[in-house]
């Protein structure tokens, strides 16, 4: 597997130094932007509260059991 991800890198490379179009390598640049983006910056503040509140509350020993939490939300399950 791993011959395979660098020979898929050198023939992408390779790609690379032939494309001519500038809105592929808008495109490209685009993909490769949108990958080093934190996933914490594109979500909402809500969600970021949420995040928190359940963080300390694991900190402080706050949790429920799994039952519990499976009788909860096991609609969605």
């Amino acid at each position: 597997m791993d011959i395979d991800i660098k020979n898929a890198k050198i023939d992408l490379i390779q790609w690379l130094t032939t494309i001519e179009d500038p809105s592929l390598i808008q495109k490209l640049m685009q993909v490769r932007s949108d990958e080093s983006n934190d996933w914490w910056e594109s979500i909402t503040e809500s969600e970021k509260e949420s995040i928190t509140k359940g963080i300390s509350e694991a900190n402080h020993g706050a949790l429920k059991p799994y039952s519990e939490a499976k009788k909860i939300y096991e609609k969605w399950l």
